[in-house]
């Protein structure tokens, strides 16, 4: 069962890398839904292209890390070391994500009533706890 829900960590993550590879090559559709507001129409940050292929690669990693423990390919040349603790990472990551920034982002946030942070509660932190939990799951079922 962990490695099926595993599996679905690496779909989802790869799906979220396309889609930021798509922002980072000019995509609009969604962008706004994304990003985190101050106000109603003030975004809180403005992440240019190249941060968002950064992003994407970073996600797309995130994938490779759940997918070679869930053993669904081997990358002989990746370190021993981030084999056997790159998950506790990533999932820590996205456990942290889910708690949020106390004030934009997370489960914490303090700006409750734009489009993003209802976005937020309903979607993004939600599916980062599932990420960081399934990492954890998977992690320390050996």
């Amino acid at each position: 069962m962990i490695d099926f829900l595993g599996v679905i960590c690496v779909l989802i993550l790869f799906f979220i890398s396309l889609i930021h590879i798509y922002w980072a090559f000019g995509g609009t559709l969604w962008v706004d839904a994304v990003i985190p507001t101050k106000t109603a129409n003030e975004k809180a940050m403005n992440p240019f292209k190249l941060l968002t292929f950064i992003v994407a690669m970073v996600i797309g990693s995130f994938a490779i890390v759940y997918a070679e423990k869930t053993q669904l390919f081997t990358l002989g040349s990746m370190p021993k070391w981030l084999q056997e603790y790159g998950l506790y990472v990533v999932a820590s990551i996205f456990l942290i994500r889910a708690i949020g920034d106390f004030k934009y982002v997370g489960f914490f946030k303090k700006i409750k009533t734009t489009a993003f942070a209802k976005n937020d509660t309903k979607y993004f932190s939600p599916l980062c706890l599932f990420l960081g939990v399934v990492g954890v799951l998977m992690a320390f079922s050996g």
